[in-house]
């Protein structure tokens, strides 16, 4: 109840016949009266003054009612108004959503893009737009067929779209399964409430086969004299609007190919096989943002070859060599020649022939050539070097459409069929010194051979056969004149072997032809003689090495040497000197000559090295040149570092060990501690010390083998510093 003035009701809608207000009489009013939108069903009790509703709003039908409402005198004479009444009807959920259709049908591409919507169902709800009441929600409540775990199909749940999975993208495929149907259902309330309202349509799916399909591999005859750009191949995206691209992952320096927007692909250029025989691309379709609507495309483009390239001979001159007495039918070599157009084609098979040979003797056609594999054969056996030694043939190499000359030179080689002739089968014999040094040339021999001059028919080899089991000569030859130097290889010895018989070969490095072989023409025989020579005594060793200590007493027996004469003397005599006392601080090894005489007062040396082993017998000192020094007046805390050596070998003074001599006076104003094993700090116990120099006795142990102890004294001045520290 209140007071008469304008208001604002708000009643829900379908709630029947309901009072709404009361409003209080005002003297001196006495009733009420109301106008307006009534309807018949919105009115007010004149005396009570109590607005009602005496039936049902509906929200969908009116939305608000206006009505002006005033207070009147028992004459009915207006006392207060009109005031504006407003009755606002509050929409509940009531209706549920109903689709545009009953049913739907669509068409999607085989391969099309997941999400990609292909069609779309609507549904609308006439509750208040502005409320949960009209808010929907669209899903799929069934699938029909469902051959995979996850659907081939999704929608959007606010839109209402409906694309293919990821599933759908990769399985759709309408020679498997060409239809399917779908059971989409809307619901109110966003969903959210479990006293919504539901609605369903069925919508039925047509799978087609993808329009955007790579296509078979394109053919391009090299060369074309068409006017480009040409027309090759096309291809169709499964999405309108789209637009097409090009791209490549060879990073060629040009693709000679372009597309357009209707996804026609061109080659812009004529093709060269030779260059490049196979093109591999990409096309692919955007839509309007630039985002891809498809899976690119690859584009294989294959150039065919046509017979624009003439045979070349691989060399410009081919050498090849045949001996004098080749069977007829024998391969001399191959004639090779190639051609830039496409192997195995018969635009690239090229076939052999002779046009002519020079010279025609002693006849015209001594060699054959096979015509498609361009090997040369014998056909005669009529060569002979005396009476030519070289062919110059001309061969015609051709494909289908081209020819080529290919020059070709055959050396008739020299046959082994001449063995080395000795011009001596006896050298008689020499005799040496036993002395001789190794390389000294002892005897000169000769052979010849009548085959061609610098061959390796003609070459003499020099080997001694017998009598050299041990290889102490050589035999070398000058290729000019084969000509045979005899060398002494290794040391001579009288005392081993005092003769020699040599039985000496001279053969040829190309293998003899059948039928001949060496006889007794290419063997000669030499006997050397060795005269003995006084030789000096021979050390067992060259040299010998020992070691002592450094300590080592005089006249200790450090080793025992041995030699022998070579011509059997026995009376030695043998010299030996050794110093005093070794010391190793001034060597680490000393090296002793050591002599030998025989009889013939011929004399042999050899080292005699002694590697010297320390012992400790150096006792530590201090390795400071400098006296120490503390500042005078003391603060406390001061130190200074003194440091030790020792003249022995490292591993005897590798650790030290500090200490204070034991006495009261020492004890009670220093103290030392170790810093590491050749470090220490003396440190002042107090400050009351008087400027002067002290004098600390310091006791350094080596802990050596023995271990060697040393008590130092180590002058410390206290004096008065400058400000650099220092005593003035």
């Amino acid at each position: 109840t209140g007071p008469l003035k304008d208001m604002t009701f708000s009643v829900p809608e379908g709630s029947g016949v309901r009072l709404i207000y009361q409003f209080t009489v005002e003297l001196p009013a006495v009733s009420f009266r109301a106008t307006g939108e009534k309807d018949g069903i919105l009115d007010i009790d004149p005396k009570t003054g109590v607005l009602y509703l005496n039936g049902s709003l509906d929200w969908e039908t009116k939305t608000s009612y206006n009505l002006q409402v005033e207070s009147l005198d028992e004459n009915g004479q207006k006392v207060n108004g009109p005031y504006t009444v407003i009755i606002l009807v509050e929409d509940v959920n009531d209706n549920p959503p109903e689709f545009d259709q009953l049913k739907y049908t669509g068409v999607v591409r085989q391969n099309s893009r997941p999400g990609k919507p292909f069609m779309c169902v609507h549904a609308t709800d006439r509750d208040d737009p502005s409320t949960p009441h009209a808010q929907l929600t669209y899903s799929i409540l069934h699938h029909f067929p469902n051959p995979y775990p996850k659907m081939l199909f999704q929608i959007n749940n606010v839109t209402g779209e409906i694309s293919p999975s990821v599933t759908g993208s990769y399985y759709l495929d309408p020679q498997k399964q060409d239809s399917f149907t779908l059971v989409v259902s809307v619901k109110d309330m966003a969903g959210m409430s479990m006293n919504g309202f539901t609605s369903s349509a069925d919508v039925f799916i047509t799978v087609k086969e993808s329009l955007w399909k790579a296509p078979s591999t394109i053919y391009i005859q090299e060369n074309s004299t068409q006017k480009h750009p040409v027309n090759i191949t096309q291809v169709h995206s499964n999405e309108p609007d789209v637009n097409y691209e090009l791209f490549e992952k060879e990073k060629l320096p040009r693709l000679p190919f372009s597309v357009d927007q209707n996804g026609i692909i061109y080659v812009t250029e004529p093709l060269d096989r030779e260059e490049k025989d196979t093109y591999s691309f990409f096309v692919i379709a955007k839509d309007k943002e630039g985002e891809l609507v498809d899976k690119p495309l690859q584009i294989v483009v294959v150039v065919e070859d046509i017979n624009d390239n003439p045979p070349v001979c691989q060399k410009a001159l081919t050498v090849l060599e045949i001996q004098e007495n080749e069977d007829v039918g024998s391969n001399i070599g191959t004639v090779s020649a190639t051609d830039m157009d496409e192997k195995d084609t018969l635009n690239s098979r090229l076939q052999f022939k002779i046009e002519s040979q020079v010279p025609a003797v002693p006849a015209s056609n001594l060699f054959f050539i096979q015509q498609d594999t361009g090997v040369l054969q014998l056909i005669s056996r009529s060569l002979n070097k005396q009476i030519a030694s070289n062919y110059s043939l001309k061969v015609l190499v051709k494909d289908a459409g081209f020819q080529t000359i290919c020059d070709v030179q055959i050396h008739v080689i020299d046959i082994n069929d001449q063995i080395p002739i000795f011009e001596k089968s006896d050298y008689e014999n020499v005799t040496l010194a036993e002395d001789l040094p190794v390389g000294t040339v002892i005897l000169e021999i000769q052979a010849t051979d009548a085959d061609e001059p610098l061959t390796g028919s003609s070459y003499i080899i020099y080997e001694i056969k017998e009598g050299d089991p041990n290889k102490t000569f050589i035999i070398e030859t000058d290729p000019k004149t084969n000509r045979g130097y005899v060398k002494i290889n290794k040391a001579l010895d009288f005392e081993t072997t005092p003769v020699y018989n040599l039985l000496i070969h001279a053969t040829n490095p190309e293998p003899l032809v059948t039928g001949v072989q060496y006889n007794s023409s290419s063997f000669t025989v030499f006997k050397v003689f060795l005269s003995n020579v006084d030789e000096a005594p021979v050390f067992s060793q060259e040299a010998y090495i020992t070691e002592a200590f450094e300590n080592v007493p005089v006249n200790t027996l450090l080793a025992t040497v041995e030699a022998f004469d070579p011509e059997g003397d026995t009376d030695l005599q043998g010299v030996q000197m050794l110093q005093s006392q070794l010391q190793v601080q001034d060597m680490m090894y000393t090296s002793i000559l050591l002599n030998f005489t025989d009889n013939a007062a011929q004399k042999s040396k050899a080292a005699f090295i002694i590697n010297l082993k320390d012992v400790n017998d150096n006792p530590p000192r201090l390795a400071m040149s400098y006296i120490p020094f503390f500042c005078h007046p003391l603060v406390g805390g001061e130190r200074t570092l003194i440091q030790a050596t020792d003249d022995d070998e490292q591993r005897f003074y590798s650790t030290f060990t500090f200490s204070l001599k034991d006495d009261m006076n020492t004890r009670n104003n220093w103290e030392i501690s170790k810093i590491n094993s050749t470090h220490a700090y003396l440190s002042p116990r107090h400050t009351n010390f008087e400027e002067k120099v002290y004098s600390v006795p310091i006791i350094i142990n080596d802990n050596g083998r023995p271990p060697l102890e040393a008590e130092i004294n180590l002058e410390v001045n206290m004096c008065k510093c400058s400000s650099e520290k220092s005593c003035f």
